[in-house]
Order: structure tokens, then sequence, then C-alpha cells
């Protein structure tokens, strides 16, 4: 009796360190794609022709991420300025020397539901990752 419950708990931590670096591995391919895609987002929008991230350029953006595999209906963007104007205004864009900032988040997604198994808890499933960034604005009108 007590070789099978050996044998059982053998198994289930030979499973569990098996499968655990490949879901660990999605967390990291997402918070590197959330990350690329701020830093992307940031060098077009705050670059000498823009100067803001408008709707069209937040729906861009989570198309390119959908592409990956991320939910688009899921991502939440905050965009903001250093000096408290809009910086989703086309028509305000922010001038050169004001801080453009978009912060993308995303939910886990039960990514460590797998990790409850062999007694560590999980993140609160309100918790999100989240890829942030700032930029100077180079826009001169």
């Amino acid at each position: 009796m007590r070789s099978i419950l050996v044998f059982v708990l053998f198994a289930a931590m030979l499973c569990w360190m098996m499968f655990s670096p490949v879901y660990k591995h999605i967390l990291i391919v997402r918070q590197a794609a959330l990350q690329q895609e701020v830093d992307y987002m940031l060098e077009v929008g705050a670059n000498g022709s823009h100067g803001y991230i408008d709707a069209a350029m937040i729906e861009q953006s989570k198309q390119r991420l959908a592409s990956l595999g991320l939910n688009p209906g899921a991502l939440k963007y905050t965009v903001g300025s250093t000096d408290g104007s809009s910086a989703t205004n086309a028509s305000a864009p922010l001038l050169r020397g004001t801080g453009l900032s978009l912060a993308i988040s995303y939910p886990y997604e039960g990514l460590f539901t797998l990790d409850r198994l062999i007694g560590v808890d999980p993140p609160p499933s309100t918790e999100w990752m989240s890829a942030r960034g700032m930029k100077m604005s180079e826009y001169v009108p």
C-alpha cells in the first residue's frame, strides 16, 4: 500500500515537473509580446508625426496581439501623459518633450492552476500581467 502511495506521489511530482516549464513558457511569451507591443506603440505614437495613441492604433494593436493568440476583448489599454493632457486626441497631439505613457494589461487566465496540485497558491483571479512604458513625444507642429 505504501509503495502505491509513493508511486502516485512520485508520478504527480514527475508530471508537474514535466509540464510546469510549458505553461511558464506561455507566461513568459505573453509578457514579452505585451512589452514588445508597448514599445512598438510608443515608438509610433511618440514620433514626430503623431504625438498620440488613438483608438485606431489601439484596435490595430489588439489585432496584432490576437494573431499571437491573446483574446483581444480581454486586453486593457491605459494611455496617459506626464502633463495630464489627453494622449489619445489626434487633433491635439502631445508636444515635444511631453511624456507619453502606455500600459497594456492581460489576465493570467488560469495559467497557474497546475501549481495548486502541489500546494502552491496561484495568483488571485483578479491579478493581471502588464507591460508598460513611457517615451517623450517628438511631435513639433
